[in-house]
C-alpha cells in the first residue's frame, strides 16, 4: 500500500501548493502588485485558471453566490486537506 500512498500523497502536495501560488497571484493581482500586461505574468495567470478552473466551477455552482469573494479556492483547499491529512491515510494505511 506504500506505493499507491506515495505517489497520491506527492500529487496532493503539487496540487496544494498549486492552489496556494494561485491565491497568492490573485491577491497580488487585486492589489496591484502584479500587473497582467506583462507576458510572462498572464502567461503564469492564465495558465494556473487553465489548471485550477475545473477544480473551482463544480464548487462554485454549489456555493451561493458572494460576488466579490471568492470562496471556492477556499473550499477546494480545505477538501485538499482532509483528503491529504485525513482520508487518504486512514483508507490506504490499514
Amino acid at each position: 500500500m506504500m506505493a499507491i500512498y506515495g505517489p497520491l500523497r506527492l500529487i496532493l502536495d503539487v496540487a496544494f501548493f498549486i492552489m496556494i501560488i494561485h491565491i497568492i497571484m490573485s491577491w497580488l493581482i487585486s492589489f496591484q502588485v502584479l500587473n497582467l500586461h506583462q507576458q510572462f505574468v498572464a502567461q503564469i495567470w492564465y495558465g494556473l485558471n487553465r489548471l485550477l478552473e475545473p477544480i473551482y466551477n463544480p464548487i462554485r455552482r454549489i456555493l451561493p453566490d458572494t460576488r466579490p469573494l471568492d470562496l471556492a479556492p477556499l473550499v477546494a483547499i480545505v477538501i485538499l486537506i482532509s483528503l491529504r491529512d485525513y482520508i487518504l491515510p486512514s483508507i490506504l494505511l490499514r
